[in-house]
């Protein structure tokens, strides 16, 4: 199976190639410019793959939560691209992309991106004995101390992931059995290998379907009088 994998959600800007089972990635950390970057990203690394997009069996893309430009860069690269050679796309979530980077059969990690505004984007995720993780519960936004309280009633994860806790020392206050990650951003390689796995189990969709998830409908902060 051959796809293409594109994330713009986060300070990474990536893409990534997956060709029965080896993928290659190119990567570019900066805070904008993701509009101007992404297309001549796709455009060299499927040249570098010998690719074209009729050649590809779908999209996958990071769906969000992240930045709103980001995530909508995403979907209207992924629909213009997708409709145009007629490919199926997936939708991956960036929390689930951070959780892979780090997860192993069988691990519990909490993933906690900062949402800005005094929140964190946050979910939890289980590793199958595939290497592949799954949402446990409902992704959020909320304040720090919501995730605390959430987690205070939930089994200890065994792996804590994402720039949530970096930018919240207070998030240290829940208890793992294993490491902390607290720098690690989404990677489109992480995003095609989930996205390989949605596609063999037949959950692609049409262009037109491609949809964004913000979790938060606030984007920006409300100045108080």
């Amino acid at each position: 199976m051959n796809i293409l994998a594109i994330d713009t959600a986060t300070e990474r800007c990536s893409v990534a190639v997956a060709i029965d089972g080896n993928i290659t990635e190119s990567t570019a950390d900066t805070p904008r410019g993701h509009a101007d970057l992404v297309l001549p990203m796709i455009q060299t690394l499927l040249a570098e793959a010998g690719l074209s997009l009729a050649q590809l069996d779908g999209i996958a893309y990071g769906r969000g939560p992240g930045a709103f430009t980001g995530v909508r860069i995403a979907i209207g690269v992924v629909q213009g691209l997708a409709f145009g050679a007629r490919l199926l796309t997936a939708g991956i979530s960036n929390l689930a992309a951070v959780a892979q980077q780090v997860a192993k059969p069988g691990d519990r990690v909490l993933v906690c991106m900062d949402a800005r505004m005094g929140e964190v984007y946050w979910g939890v995720f289980e590793c199958t004995l595939n290497g592949l993780v799954h949402e446990t519960r409902s992704e959020e936004v909320a304040a720090p101390e919501r995730v605390i309280e959430q987690m205070a009633s939930s089994p200890p994860p065994s792996v804590l992931a994402g720039t949530g806790f970096q930018a919240y020392p207070q998030l240290a206050e829940i208890a793992t059995t294993g490491e902390t990650f607290p720098a690690l951003l989404p990677r489109a390689r992480d995003i095609a290998l989930l996205g390989v796995h949605e596609f063999e189990q037949g959950r692609g969709l049409k262009a037109a379907d491609a949809q964004p998830v913000y979790l938060r409908n606030q984007v920006a902060a409300v100045k108080r009088i």
